[in-house]
């Protein structure tokens, strides 16, 4: 697939090549005129032609941020790439060129047309991101593998497919096959796919078809339990108890725990680690359980904050509206009076009269919304008042209960030991009935070496405990002081705003008097 132009020098996707393909298909007449001397700016530029350029390798495109056609055709690219920033590209052109495989098309989510016809492709791949794909051409490749077809019925929006001159295209059953594993096509290799072979296609693969389908579902439904697990986790985390809802730290105690692995194999330790992890994972369920009820707790405190907040908004913006009305209502009667008035010291009397209104209006909407500062103050220091105890009564649940696993390992860690003193006593009086592992019997050659192996275990069984209490106190501590201070930074730029919108319209209704006041003055 050599291009008549290979034989000149490839070209860089430089500034300059850009700036001169922008510049010919701008705007023509005055427009065009206007943008030749104040430039174009790459970020505005929507579609771009760089076909028959000679360029070698995409570069330099990140600036072309709201691109939505492109078109690279008649070129000698080998490789789809420097693409990533054109998330906006609906349209793009890669024919004619030297492209072996399907990649770097990942962010380009808004991709409906989309094509690669005469390249070197031998793999239909790489396209998941495509999620809005219509018009796909793959013509002229090397694509031979007719299962292939397959990994398009994920598009569901497919609905032109170009793939003749592919080594595929020869087999005899090309057409019916491609029908048959994707009905939703509409077009194939730039013809109408009519009804008639449409029905013959699913009648001739109606089996495998079925089998197919039965796949997809199950895998659908694999899919879906995936993502709700995920979601489950994420609203595990945003209460701070995930992984407390079964065995997940115990399990995770014990699979660091190299001495404590092998001391499970003394007679009776078995037992007594069965019998420690249920009341263990009993007291992580109760943890899971209380970090639940507490975050409705809090979701409920936020809501209700949520609502007072709305509420106290919108009863005072009522109040300045109606205020405002009546001063316009009020306001406009003066202006025409004065527009009327032909006594000049008459003129000067209602100017003053309409200035000290309006002076006023600015007290009144000012003074409201000091009112509605102190009002949502209060709320929100209430707020904060029973979000922090809601946490701190959360905290000091937590670290009593997780006290109560300490208990159950400085137990389970005092039994441990008696265990294996006694076992070292055995093995020492040549009493012991067990055959244990090499690696185990290598602990017991005196006690500092058995001890020290007990201690091991109950240290990294406690550093678990504490790390997992001092990671959910940190979580919880940093979730509140971020959430306040965001409630308190959020209305101080509310009141803000409000104080700039009064000023600008006082500002606004006082100019409108100064620019009267100065008419009357020059007639």
């Amino acid at each position: 697939m050599n291009h008549l132009h290979d034989s000149m020098e490839p070209r860089v996707m430089d500034d300059d090549m850009l700036k001169l393909a922008v510049g010919e298909q701008g705007p023509r007449e005055e427009a065009g005129q206007l943008a030749k001397q104040e430039g174009i700016l790459f970020k505005d530029v929507l579609s771009l032609r760089l076909d028959f350029q000679n360029i070698l390798r995409i570069d330099n495109l990140w600036q072309f941020e709201n691109l939505r056609k492109l078109q690279l055709d008649n070129n000698i690219i080998e490789r789809i790439e420097g693409l990533e920033n054109l998330i906006h590209l609906v349209w793009l052109d890669l024919s004619f060129n030297n492209i072996e495989a399907i990649e770097g098309l990942d962010t380009l989510v808004n991709l409906e047309d989309l094509s690669l016809f005469n390249n070197r492709i031998s793999k239909i791949d790489s396209l998941d991101a495509l999620v809005k794909l219509q018009v796909l051409s793959l013509g002229n490749n090397q694509i031979s593998n007719m299962m292939n077809i397959i990994y398009l019925r994920q598009f569901k929006c497919l609905r032109m497919l170009s793939l003749s001159g592919n080594p595929m295209a020869e087999a005899e059953d090309y057409k019916m096959f491609i029908c048959a594993y994707l009905p939703d096509l509409v077009y194939l290799d730039f013809q109408r796919i009519d009804d008639h072979m449409a029905k013959l296609a699913e009648m001739k693969h109606q089996y495998s078809i079925d089998e197919l389908k039965h796949r997809e579902d199950l895998l659908q439904v694999q899919l879906e339990d995936k993502q709700a697990r995920r979601e489950e986790l994420e609203a595990h985390k945003s209460a701070f108890i995930e992984h407390l809802n079964g065995s997940f730290l115990f399990d995770s105690m014990c699979a660091e725990d190299v001495e404590g692995s092998k001391l499970s194999h003394l007679p009776g330790v078995s037992e007594l680690l069965e019998a420690y992890k249920d009341k263990f994972v009993i007291i992580c369920l109760n943890i899971f359980e209380y970090g639940l009820k507490q975050q409705e707790k809090r979701k409920t405190e936020l809501d209700t904050l949520n609502e007072c907040i709305h509420e106290a908004i919108q009863e005072n913006q009522e109040q300045g509206k109606q205020k405002i009305a009546k001063f316009e209502e009020k306001h406009l009667l003066n202006l025409s009076a004065i527009r009327e008035e032909s006594e000049l010291p008459n003129v000067e009397k209602k100017i003053r009269e309409c200035s000290e209104d309006i002076t006023e209006l600015s007290n009144t909407l000012m003074m409201l919304e000091m009112q509605l500062v102190e009002q949502l103050e209060e709320t929100i220091n209430m707020f904060e008042r029973n979000i922090i105890d809601l946490v701190g009564l959360l905290i000091e649940n937590v670290q009593s209960l997780m006290a109560q696993c300490r208990d159950l390992e400085n137990h389970y860690h005092e039994k441990l030991l008696e265990i294996s003193i006694n076992t070292l006593e055995k093995i020492a009086k040549g009493e012991l009935e067990e055959d244990l592992p090499d690696d185990v019997r290598a602990l017991f050659v005196d006690k500092d070496t058995i001890v020290n192996a007990v201690g091991a275990s109950h240290d990294i069984h406690l550093l678990k405990i504490d790390n997992r209490e001092d990671e959910l106190v940190t979580r919880i501590n940093s979730w509140c002081t971020h959430l306040v201070d965001k409630i308190h930074n959020d209305e101080i730029m509310r009141n803000r705003k409000r104080v700039k919108e009064i000023s600008q319209y006082i500002d606004h209704i006082q100019s409108e008097l100064d620019n009267l006041e100065c008419g009357d003055i020059i007639d």
